[in-house]
Parts: C-alpha cells; structure tokens; sequence
C-alpha cells in the first residue's frame, strides 16, 4: 500500500514528532511505500497564492507533487498539536493548496460551486494523531471537539475518505515518560489495525 504521512510540529523533539517517527517506523516494517512530509523542516509554504484558486492553473513542482501523492496513495495518516482546537497553520495551509478541486474534490457537472462535492481521493482510510493539554471531557462538553468536526466531515468525508478515526493524546505536559512509551504502543497498534503487514484492513 501506499501511505501518506504528514506532520506539523516545528519540535524535532516533540511527542508529535516521536509519534510520526513510530508511524513511519511501523509502515516501513509492514512493507508499505511511505510519502513522508515533515512540513516545517521542508518549510511548505502555507499561503494560498490568487492565481492557484483556477483549477485549471499550472502548480510549481513541489505543490504537483504533493497534489498527486495524495490523490494516489491508499491511506493518509496526520499528526498534529491541538493549538486552539484546530491544525497549526502550516498544516491548514496545506490543505487549503493541496485538497484542491479536480484533486480532492469535485462539483458534479452543471454545479457552479454551491452545492456538495463528490469526493475524488482514492484512500480507504484516514487516521489523525493529536496532541493536547486539554481533558477530554471538557475537550468535547466546552469546546464540542473541533478536530473530529474538522477533519472527519469538513475534510476526509467530503474528499471521499470515510473510513475514519483520530486519537488524542492528552495532558502532554504533565505526562510521563513512561506514558509517552504506552501512547507510542498504542500508535503502532492502531497503525498496525489500518495498515497491516502487506494487507489492506477491512
């Protein structure tokens, strides 16, 4: 299989970044083709250029590629902090650029845009690792737990990637390391469900 991994964290030595060494680490030993993208150490560039609205405008190289990873890969793994209940800039930015329509996404014919798209990605899943200093349960019951409506209905379902889940690590700032170890098993185990050793899960 082919998988795209994406992570936004400007620490190298961050839990975010221990977490996407673990997801590139199992991916690998599974025998699957890994697109890894490190957003701050390739420095992408977040902002969304006028000329790029037009689908039908020519990318530079290095935005293509990423355009065409994620439309060909099986399944898509994110890691991200939770900074005030959405994805870091760089990360939004990402996807304002690459989730383009004729990518992502598309209106059907006769549709000038105000309708709902038809999702175009080939991925069969999708998994979302978070970070966080919030509990969880005044993370859903005073927040209404903004990155599950994010990324479950605003991105992956409407680009056509339903099969979905996000998992949240929290309180990061007064973990253990000892709990840093058990959170990382718990990644290899959930990666390992998704995207098991040269099968496609079901």
């Amino acid at each position: 299989m082919k998988i795209s991994l994406i992570i936004a964290h400007p620490d190298k030595d961050s839990l975010n970044s221990a977490i996407a060494k673990c997801c590139l680490d199992t991916l690998e030993a599974n025998g699957h083709t890994v697109y890894f993208h490190d957003l701050y150490s390739e420095k992408f560039d977040a902002l969304l250029p006028a000329q790029e609205i037009s689908r039908t405008t020519e990318l530079p190289g290095e935005l293509k590629k990423h355009c065409d990873e994620i439309a060909s890969v099986d399944g898509i793994i994110v890691v991200h902090p939770n900074w005030w209940g959405q994805p870091p800039a760089i990360l939004k930015g990402w996807i304002d650029r690459v989730f383009r329509p004729g990518v992502a996404y598309e209106f059907i014919e006769g549709d000038s845009g105000e309708g709902v798209p038809v999702g175009l990605l080939k991925a069969k899943s999708a998994l979302v690792f978070n970070t966080s200093n919030t509990e969880s349960n005044r993370e859903i019951n005073v927040f209404k737990d903004p990155l599950e409506t994010i990324w479950k209905n605003c991105i992956f379902d409407l680009c056509g990637v339903h099969d979905f889940y996000r998992k949240m690590f929290n309180i990061v700032v007064t973990s253990s390391n000892e709990q840093r170890i058990a959170w990382l098993s718990e990644v290899a185990e959930i990666v390992n469900q998704y995207y098991p050793n040269g099968e496609v899960a079901e």
